[in-house]
């Protein structure tokens, strides 16, 4: 029952973004590059004030950690945290402009390629084991996303820069181990928020002077950011980032019906089948989870 918590965490960020178009649709109104300001902005000042107030003793602990690495090991802990606020940065930019600029679709298809990117990746880079079944559920959801990307090729070339950045942040964050996963987080979003700042000047418009705009901005902040990531983070402690991927297709689930049964867009007999498709290779890959929990279950 160890790995549930950390199945259940998983699950439960990808859910949360499942629904983060209802927040994006809010702000439609405005320029993507401010909602992604803001976002970042707000994020860095609120965590920066929490591990400065609220946690101090983390902070000296991992310090200390940090000053008892060899230089290799500081390195490459640097590297890959900043690394990690980069490709946040990315992949907030183009999703929020997909979402706002082409559709919540596309949005959905994102992360739809993202898993298998993140499968795949983790397979090369981590040399992280997968089953037949787990080859074959991978195999499945490649099947489902070229059938979604017919006739939508624009959908897809953004979709692609989206999945490929948050898959190489999963899988790079896979190798941060030994230190606080809300202080790791934390200097990420700083990381995002001084790429940002020089570009803040020039390219944002008028300071927005209505008070849903940054009830709203506080929302997308802590609930579909902080949370979630932090989650994310967390899981990868106990789940591999090749399952981590397959899990993620929770997500774009959810933004599918959304934006089908909500939003109204437009959907295709073809496109439904691709998603129940997707649905069967979720299960195919998490097989022997599933059927393990419900043992497990069973014997309490």
């Amino acid at each position: 029952m160890k790995s549930s918590k950390y199945y259940i965490t998983a699950l439960s960020s990808f859910t949360i973004w499942g629904f983060f178009s209802f927040a994006l649709k809010a702000l439609h109104d405005y320029a993507s590059l401010d909602i992604l300001f803001y976002r970042v902005f707000f994020c860095a000042v609120l965590m920066l004030v929490i591990s400065l107030v609220f946690r101090q003793k983390v902070l000296r602990e991992n310090y200390a950690f940090f000053k008892s690495l060899n230089q290799k090991k500081k390195r490459e802990v640097v590297v890959v945290t900043l690394l990690g606020g980069l490709l946040l940065t990315g992949n907030w930019f183009f999703f929020i402009y997909a979402i706002n600029h082409i559709s919540v679709k596309a949005g959905s298809l994102a992360y739809l390629v993202c898993p298998i990117l993140t499968t795949v990746l983790a397979y090369f880079i981590l040399h992280e084991k997968l089953n037949r079944w787990q080859w074959a559920a991978v195999a499945l959801s490649a099947f489902s996303c070229s059938l979604l990307s017919i006739g939508h090729v624009t959908d897809l070339l953004y979709s692609l820069i989206i999945a490929i950045s948050y898959a190489l942040y999963l899988v790079s964050q896979r190798k941060s181990t030994g230190f606080d996963k809300f202080l790791l987080l934390t200097f990420q979003i700083l990381f995002s928020s001084l790429l940002l700042l020089p570009f803040y000047p020039t390219y944002s418009a008028d300071i927005p002077s209505e008070t849903s705009f940054y009830l709203m901005i506080a929302v997308i902040a802590i609930v579909f950011t902080i949370v979630p990531l932090f989650m994310n983070l967390y899981a990868l402690q106990g789940v591999n980032s090749s399952t981590m991927g397959i899990l993620l297709y929770i997500n774009p689930l959810i933004g599918f019906f959304i934006a089908v049964f909500y939003f109204k867009e437009e959907i295709t007999g073809l496109q439904l089948a691709a998603y129940g498709l997707i649905l069967v290779a979720i299960v195919m890959f998490n097989k022997n989870h599933i059927f393990k929990s419900k043992k497990e279950f069973a014997a309490l």
